[in-house]
């Protein structure tokens, strides 16, 4: 069974609130196995299942309790999300069969958040579950003890790590996850395209397909294609419109729904409002680069592809925002950038908080120090392939 940083808290969760447990994620992230885990003993409603389904589209309390074995104080629902009004069905649960505790699993966001945002105001606590960190996947691969979330606490500390001893070819692992990402389905399917391949279908589009989203799939494809091409790439939108010849509007929605249904995650420019910085648009990552390998149909070795730079930044980006999440250490996300060119590729923050400078660097190269410059309280660490690991 897998170990996830989100298991003390989840097994915590209703020692401290009454309200509804969600956990969000992308499909094949573990959510079902997680919950299972942490509430072995629970009534399993699971949507998927038709009678089950047409029982929770009545919205009747007296029809859920059919449902329930007696004296059992926890329920799960999982794929909340294909029912027609998710939130009216957990609001019942909630307001009138308060003797239950309810644990509702979604791998949408979008249709989550639209439809049941409103109505369970106050009445829910939101976790999310992502792809495997590198100290899950270590941890599960038996090279590590324990979870750790030391790579975001040095940063924020801002330690300047050097070269740190592993008994275990961390390069190796490394170069793994960077070519196959980190799905948990990749511990057991190791070096598996065909199963990423097949995921773009049943992750990527299936909840956008199925909600009616997408009025143009192919064009939703292409643009995501183009997305994965320049990952950590300034997103101008009007650019991309002209490539796919649909429109900019269209362009951002679709970008909005693909972070909403966690295939990729967007990082604003950091700015004081100084003139000449850049403070408008976006880049974009993915949260899984096995996923963003499938979408251009490049599983080649590191050492003989040219986007093995983009490929480590991302893995970082994505790397911190987890543990960001899972530490819940409320950390702002940025990059800085001057018309003049100058950049830092990641800028954490707190409001009222230091500001950490993060230089992403796959090969040893100059640093750029203009950020000190401009902003001499913060602090600027380097991230490289020599020290990122736990």
């Amino acid at each position: 069974m897998l170990t996830r940083h989100l298991d003390q808290a989840l097994k915590d969760h209703f020692l401290k609130y009454k309200e509804i447990l969600v956990l969000l994620g992308a499909r094949q992230v573990g959510k079902t196995t997680l919950v299972k885990k942490i509430f072995p003993d629970a009534d399993y409603l699971v949507v998927d299942n038709e009678p089950v389904k047409n029982a929770l589209e009545r919205y009747d309390p007296a029809v859920y309790r059919q449902l329930l074995s007696v004296g059992n104080q926890y329920t799960v629902i999982d794929e909340i999300h294909k029912l027609t009004d998710p939130g009216r069905c957990a609001k019942i649960f909630y307001d009138q069969m308060g003797e239950r505790r309810l644990v509702i699993t979604g791998s949408s966001a979008f249709n989550i958040k639209n439809k049941a945002t409103e109505s369970l105001a106050g009445r829910k606590i939101d976790y999310r579950l992502f792809q495997l960190t590198l100290s899950e996947y270590l941890v599960q691969m038996g090279l590590e003890k324990e979870l750790s979330l030391a790579p975001i606490k040095r940063l924020i500390d801002g330690e300047r790590r050097e070269k740190v001893f592993k008994s275990y070819d961390h390069q190796a692992i490394l170069a793994n996850i960077l070519i196959y990402g980190s799905y948990p389905a990749m511990l057991s399917h190791q070096r598996d395209a065909v199963y990423l391949t097949n995921l773009i279908d049943s992750v990527v589009f299936k909840d956008l397909v199925e909600l009616s989203l997408l009025e143009n799939k192919a064009a939703a494809l292409s643009l995501l294609k183009l997305l994965a091409y320049q990952i950590g790439s300034l997103v101008n939108y009007a650019e991309l419109a002209a490539k796919l010849s649909i429109g900019a509007k269209t362009v951002k929605r679709y970008i909005e729904l693909f972070e909403q249904s966690f295939i990729v995650f967007s990082v604003r420019p950091y700015s004081s409002r100084k003139r000449d910085e850049i403070a408008k648009m976006p880049k974009i990552y993915f949260y899984d680069l096995g996923l963003r390998n499938a979408l251009i149909n490049n599983f080649e070795a590191l050492e003989t592809r040219g986007d093995a730079g983009s490929l480590f930044e991302n893995f970082v980006m994505a790397e911190l925002l987890k543990y960001n999440h899972y530490g819940g250490f409320g950390l702002d996300f940025n990059y800085w950038r001057t018309k003049g060119g100058s950049e830092v590729d990641l800028v954490l923050s707190k409001p009222g908080g230091e500001v950490v400078a993060v230089e992403i660097k796959n090969r040893s190269k100059r640093i750029n120090r203009s950020f000190l410059v401009r902003y001499p309280q913060s602090k600027l660490v380097v991230v490289s392939k020599e020290n990122y690991w736990v």
